[in-house]
């Protein structure tokens, strides 16, 4: 028979401070912005070009500035929120 697993009854166990963890997920989000936004530009290349349903160059244009005011603004934000510097969080030793 196997022997009993130990199971650990204290505090959890923190590998990253949660601003550092925060922090690296809002750089990635910023690294992959200009990706999805290629990607986002692109959808108007499916569009159907002929037919009573294909929609005009003008949905287009509305559809890509569209995406570029939102990428703007979203990019803005994470801009903002990755300048800030917050006081890090107190260490929790593992003897609480």
């Amino acid at each position: 028979m196997s022997e009993p697993r130990e199971t650990h009854s204290g505090p959890p166990v923190y590998f990253l401070e949660r601003q550092t963890y925060r922090r690296r997920r809002l750089e990635d989000a910023a690294r992959l912005l200009p990706v999805i936004g290629a990607f986002a530009w692109l959808v108007p290349l499916l569009w159907p070009r002929q037919g009573p349903e294909a929609p005009g160059m003008g949905n287009a244009l509305i559809y890509i500035f569209g995406v570029w005011i939102v990428l703007a603004l979203i990019g803005a934000i994470l801009s903002q929120r990755l300048g800030r510097r917050e006081p890090p969080e107190p260490v929790r030793s593992a003897e609480e």
